[in-house]
């Protein structure tokens, strides 16, 4: 963890500490030892925030050539070990990254739905992902572990950062999901991976919903 990365982490958990009440399920993945592949749901823009802030490993988000479009901004993000990623076209480079990335043993936090995406379009519903996170996985041999985040959505109003805990997340991993062995990335691996990505997303958002007492019409 970089200085930088560092003390962004622990002034964010104080805020956090302040303003919010997270449930989670099973976070003992996260701390798993190696690389690995964390595949996040994308309710909001606020989704790696706020797991870089509640996880102790730091965790290296794919993130678009939109957010880097200012200077100081674009600095800032690669100094916290962002990779950028250009959507419009077939995103070698970001690939090769996240590969290297986790044989090194680093965590890729990547959203694969590849935007906020709600309504029937989610990934918890009945949406799909792409499947970029899939080649990562399969080229650089490690697991993927799925993650959803519900509550977002509400952190993009002022009111619940007031202090006193007003706000809310849930948060529930998946058990990893391992890649077929081989290092090889082809079409049927791809589509078999995503496909066991998105049930382990459903099966997430049930839980949570059922653990929680949350309604599907609250979630956007």
């Amino acid at each position: 963890m970089s200085p930088l990365y560092y003390f962004g982490h622990w002034v964010g958990r104080f805020i956090f500490f302040c303003t919010m009440r997270s449930g989670v399920i099973n976070s003992a993945v996260i701390l798993r030892k190696g690389g690995y592949i964390l595949a996040v749901t994308h309710l909001s823009h606020l989704e790696p925030i706020c797991l870089s802030i509640l996880n102790h490993r730091p965790i290296d988000w794919i993130t678009r050539k939109e957010f880097f479009r200012f200077r100081p901004i674009g600095w800032l993000l690669y100094a916290l070990g962002a990779i950028k990623i250009n959507r419009q076209g077939i995103p070698v480079s970001s690939i090769r990254a996240g590969i290297s990335r986790a044989r090194a043993g680093r965590i890729i936090g990547i959203c694969p739905e590849g935007c906020v995406t709600t309504g029937p379009d989610a990934a918890i519903r009945q949406g799909t992902i792409r499947k970029g996170c899939c080649s990562i996985a399969l080229w650089a041999g490690v697991p993927v572990v799925p993650c959803v985040v519900l509550g977002t959505h509400e952190l993009n109003r002022a009111e619940p950062w007031i202090p006193f805990r007003r706000a809310r997340i849930w948060v529930a991993y998946g058990e990893p999901i391992y890649p077929r062995a081989g290092g090889k990335s082809n079409r049927a691996l791809r589509e078999e991976l995503a496909a066991r990505i998105v049930c382990s997303y459903r099966r997430l958002y049930s839980k949570l919903c059922e653990t929680y007492s949350i309604s599907d019409c609250s979630i956007p």
